[in-house]
């Protein structure tokens, strides 16, 4: 196999003020960087802490799920308060992260830039920061939703710390399977600050992201499969075969399909023919990724990754409109 080469790299390219300075007549010469500019700098820097576009996964899926669950309806002030409280916890998860991930992140390509693998600021500071954030996320809830909403927020932040990060990233190529449960929390936290409670349309939410986590983060993993094991990290595409990793890919993208489809009978028509719609069109890339891999020919995993991202938007935008258009759901249609 030969994967495509791709433009690599997240997160914020370094800015002003930030790294080592080269020693010698280099360093003299270098312009004097002002105090505003450092300043702006550092926020940048605190901000890419916060891995902003693994934020928006939050957006795409809380939303929907509390439309969902108060169907027909829309408040939008608890949606805002719900989202704000929702992006502090993320936000808090993120920033803790990379204070664990700081010595890895140093020999990993895709992550050298990132604010503490570059020292643009101490990790004391940024542990304190996660941690202000994660207190002020659950006291935001609390506050403005219900104290469920504000306990599952700090759940997902320990369980992203101390089960996925400490102890499951670095020693089982089972780690995204298990640790992504992380990532489907907001759909839990959106329910229950709507409802107070936890419905079986919320759990199948929670199972759609947890099966299309893996061949999501899978398909990133094996354009930078290098950088894993040049850190010693276990994941699947770094220690497995490509045929292997590919094969998984295509079994858990059927499983989120059909997840997505088990959903259908608490919404309506619209959410199941974009659910049927957009899960032949995702199926249908991750065959091809496998059989280019099969057949030895050029294949860019890449383009898998970007397409799931647009898949579950899709899939969860089209929940959205159904449900503020609060239309009859399979379920009643079908009795």
């Amino acid at each position: 196999m030969r994967i495509g080469q791709q433009p690599g790299g997240h997160g914020f390219a370094g800015g002003p003020g930030f790294g080592a300075d080269d020693q010698g007549e280099s360093a003299q010469a270098a312009p004097v960087t002002s105090a505003p500019r450092r300043a702006f700098a550092l926020l940048l820097a605190y901000v890419a802490l916060t891995k902003p576009r693994v934020i928006e996964l939050l957006l795409v899926t809380t939303i929907p799920a509390m439309l969902l669950a108060d169907r027909g309806h829309v408040d939008p002030w608890l949606i805002l308060t719900t989202l704000f409280g929702g992006m502090l916890a993320a936000a808090s998860a993120n920033t803790l992260n990379m204070v664990v991930d700081a010595d890895i992140d140093k020999v990993m390509k895709r992550t050298e830039k990132r604010p503490l693998a570059r020292g643009a600021m101490p990790v004391s500071h940024a542990l304190v920061f996660g941690l202000v954030l994660g207190v002020f996320s659950f006291f935001w809830l609390w506050a403005t939703t219900n104290l469920l909403s504000g306990v599952l927020a700090v759940v997902t932040i320990c369980f992203y710390i101390f089960v996925y990060t400490l102890i499951l990233k670095r020693r089982t190529s089972q780690n995204v399977v298990w640790g992504g449960a992380a990532g489907c929390m907001p759909v839990m936290i959106g329910w229950s600050a709507v409802t107070g409670t936890i419905g079986w349309q919320a759990l199948v939410m929670f199972l759609v992201i947890f099966l299309w986590t893996p061949p999501h983060t899978w398909a990133l993993m094996l354009r930078y499969k290098e950088d894993y094991q040049a850190a010693n990290v276990p994941m699947l595409p770094a220690v497995a075969s490509e045929t292997k990793v590919t094969k998984h890919i295509v079994l858990y993208a059927w499983a989120t399909v059909a997840a997505t489809l088990a959903l259908a009978p608490g919404s309506g028509v619209i959410y199941a023919v974009v659910a049927m719609a957009s899960g032949a069109w995702f199926l249908v890339v991750a065959h091809r990724l496998y059989a280019g891999v099969r057949a030895g020919t050029p294949v860019k995993p890449l383009k898998l990754f970007i397409l799931s991202n647009e898949y579950l938007a899709l899939v969860f935008c089209g929940l959205a409109v159904d449900s503020v258009l609060g239309w009859h759901t399979l379920a009643q249609i079908f009795s």
